[in-house]
């Protein structure tokens, strides 16, 4: 009988564990220009867990809205990722990346 309380537990464990946590994630970018959004897209491609289709680029407000599944990837990793790519990123700036900022 414990056995069978211990299995039906474990199932109910892999069962109810959550495979997706989709969330919405606005970036500020103050370097942005309307002809920076192909280089910043690019930064992300890499990911699976960035929604491509959901990027929403805003040059007057100088932010990236964008949708990202956290299962798989940390909003960190997404600030670390557009920095690399030269541009500061909520406060992540390239050069606490090791990477050149834009147009320098």
């Amino acid at each position: 009988m414990k056995h069978a309380a211990f299995l039906l537990a474990i199932i109910l464990a892999v069962v109810g564990c959550r495979r997706t946590d989709v969330r919405d994630f606005t970036i500020s970018i103050p370097e942005m220009t309307a002809g920076d959004a192909q280089a910043i897209a690019a930064s992300l491609a890499p990911y699976a867990g960035v929604d491509k289709t959901s990027l929403k680029f805003d040059p007057a407000a100088k932010t990236l809205t964008l949708r990202y599944d956290s299962m798989q990837l940390a909003k960190k990793n997404i600030e670390i990722s557009i920095a690399q790519a030269g541009f500061t990123a909520n406060g992540v700036t390239p050069e606490s990346v090791g990477a050149h900022p834009k147009g320098k």
